[in-house]
């Protein structure tokens, strides 16, 4: 059985899915890009790199992940 991964807030994908839990506990994350939950980005490459990092690790946590369980 496969969960989207949504975090609360997040205005909802157009044609992907931000993350998927997968049978045995694997989450892919996906469309991972610099804008905030409202889908704004903020100004200059820093921060939406920041913001892009930070969206990973929201999605990571919706499901019951961290950043430190990525693998490549």
């Amino acid at each position: 059985m496969n969960t989207v991964l949504q975090p609360p807030g997040w205005a909802a994908p157009k044609g992907y899915a931000n993350g998927i839990k997968a049978s045995g506990d694997f989450v892919f994350v996906g469309g991972m890009i610099g804008w905030d939950a409202n889908e704004k980005f903020p100004d200059g490459f820093v921060a939406q790199t920041r913001q892009a990092l930070e969206n990973i690790v929201a999605v990571l946590a919706e499901g019951g992940a961290k950043p430190e369980h990525i693998t490549r």
